[in-house]
């Protein structure tokens, strides 16, 4: 990926400063529904984040206000998509690689009525984690 504009290298390098730093203030959501109650019968714990707790974090530590945050993680994954839809690869040293997979035609059943479909070929996102997220999370 090659970018010139130099606001565009700015905005990249800070949402992903602001994902490296994000694993450390992940949010632990404890509910009482089903959908977290494991294999064993007992209750556990999900980690996620959505896109505005995103936002309000590269906010809060990148001293921006959370329009400027919103710009720059869109400014991010428009940068990705871009480059992906055009077939090419995003590395992000220490964070990981998007690439795009391609998926064969193939033949799979119709669950209902087991009949043989054809499903056509595709590109997939991919994403290989780097070292450093990798060392991250352990």
């Amino acid at each position: 990926m090659r970018l010139t504009d130099p606001q565009g290298l700015v905005l990249i390098a800070l949402g992903i400063h602001c994902l490296n730093k994000f694993h450390q203030h992940v949010h632990v959501v404890d509910t009482d529904d089903t959908s977290n109650v494991g294999p064993s019968g007992t209750h556990t714990q999900r980690f996620f984040v959505n896109k505005t707790e995103l936002i309000e974090h590269i906010a809060k530590h990148a001293d921006l206000s959370k329009a400027a945050a919103g710009r720059a993680l869109e400014a991010t994954i428009g940068a990705v998509r871009t480059t992906l839809k055009k077939g090419g690869t995003v590395s992000l040293v220490g964070f990981g690689t998007f690439a795009v997979g391609k998926r064969a035609a193939r033949t799979g059943r119709n669950p209902r009525t087991g009949a043989a479909i054809k499903i056509k070929k595709a590109n997939v996102p991919k994403f290989r984690p780097g070292k450093g997220l990798k060392d991250a999370l352990n």
